[in-house]
């Protein structure tokens, strides 16, 4: 179990650090990223430090509400309490709100090491029958408080998700993983307070896994919105001769005359506005195979065959509310979506603005004009 618990923090520190210096290039160009990284930074500097410590896990002496484990709880409740809402909402991190937020868990951390220096020693407790006999000491009282105040945290932690709800501009996966993220904190809470160590090292990868998946979230979205080359019409689609003897002198020119033909058949044929239209069609009409498909999709920076259909459709959309012949989302559906849900999801997804909102604002500003 030893070796287990110094493997995992080994894991969960490499795994934090490189997170947080990912996030911290990027946060150059999107400030809105900084907490975010900061706040991966803390975690793995933090799991730094409890490398020489993790021995610790195996005492069966250390007993119930170890302090070392309420402190670790207090700091990472109320982190994991903050920075969610760093990726949409960065004026929340304002240092003057995050300092009274952090105020009373720095005070007691202060607190209880001034208590340690001067000369107070932890109490150890195998059972909650032996609180009645230590809870009053200066030790279990700033314990208690450490641990209440954890389950503060936790508490704003879980109502997160319902205080994301009014604001429409949150992305569905950080309200998903925000309420994960309760629950494991509640599960922490657990742990903490029985040091048990199984149940402990579950939670540190349940930690690890749940902020991989927030990173991981926020690659695809920042992926979402890289630039693409501007769209150009495409006279004359390239010859299957043209592509051959590309293909064998320079890959990524083969690559761009099959994106050409690819472009010429989406814009002469207009086939997209078929609800049905996917892949399989796609790859019939131009006579490429998925792999290579694909594969020319990419290298003009669409993620894949859906989204590059999706963006004719959107493209199509947004000249229509233009010129008013879209109005509605009901309207959405003759460009070629096959619901108002597909609708919605794929403008939101790919423009990042829901769609509804996008229909009001246009309709608005027609207005004023």
């Amino acid at each position: 179990m030893e070796q287990l618990a110094f493997v995992t923090v080994i894991v969960m520190a490499t795994i934090h650090l490189m997170m947080a210096a990912v996030l911290s290039l990027y946060s150059r160009y999107k400030v809105q990223y900084l907490s975010l990284a900061w706040i991966m930074g803390i975690f793995g500097a933090m799991c730094c430090v409890a490398i020489p410590f993790t021995s610790l896990l195996t005492f069966e002496t250390i007993g119930l509400f170890h302090p070392f484990m309420l402190l670790a709880l207090v700091v990472t409740s109320f982190l994991q309490g903050i920075y969610p809402l760093g990726i949409p909402m960065p004026g929340y991190l304002q240092w003057g709100r995050m300092w009274r937020y952090a105020s009373p868990a720095i005070l007691l951390i202060i607190l209880y090491i001034g208590s340690l220096l001067l000369g107070s020693r932890p109490v150890v407790i195998h059972s909650y029958a032996e609180f009645s006999d230590y809870w009053w000491r200066p030790d279990m009282v700033f314990r208690l408080c450490g641990f209440w105040l954890s389950v503060y945290y936790v508490v704003n932690i879980l109502r997160l998700p319902r205080l994301l709800a009014r604001n429409a501009e949150i992305p569905r996966y950080v309200k998903g993983y925000v309420t994960a993220m309760g629950f494991s904190m509640l599960f922490y809470v657990v742990a903490a307070a029985v040091f048990n160590v199984t149940l402990l090292l579950v939670y540190f990868w349940l930690f690890c896994l749940l902020n991989m998946y927030l990173f991981f979230r926020t690659l695809e979205t920042m992926a979402m919105h890289l630039p693409r080359p501007e769209r150009v019409e495409v006279d004359e689609a390239p010859a299957e001769e043209v592509i051959v003897e590309a293909d064998r002198e320079d890959f990524n020119e083969a690559n761009r005359r099959r994106f050409e033909r690819v472009e010429y058949f989406m814009q002469h044929g207009r086939e997209w506005q078929d609800n049905t239209f996917g892949r399989d069609r796609l790859c019939a009409a131009t006579g490429i195979n998925r792999h290579l498909l694909l594969q020319c999709l990419r290298s003009q920076g669409y993620n894949n065959i859906h989204e590059y259909i999706n963006s004719y459709r959107i493209a199509a959309l947004k000249r229509g509310v233009s010129t008013g012949a879209i109005r509605t989302v009901g309207d959405c559906l003759g460009v070629g979506f096959g619901s108002p849900k597909t609708a919605r999801t794929c403008f939101e997804r790919m423009e990042g603005e829901p769609l509804d909102d996008y229909l009001r604002r246009r309709a608005a500003e027609k207005e004023g004009a």
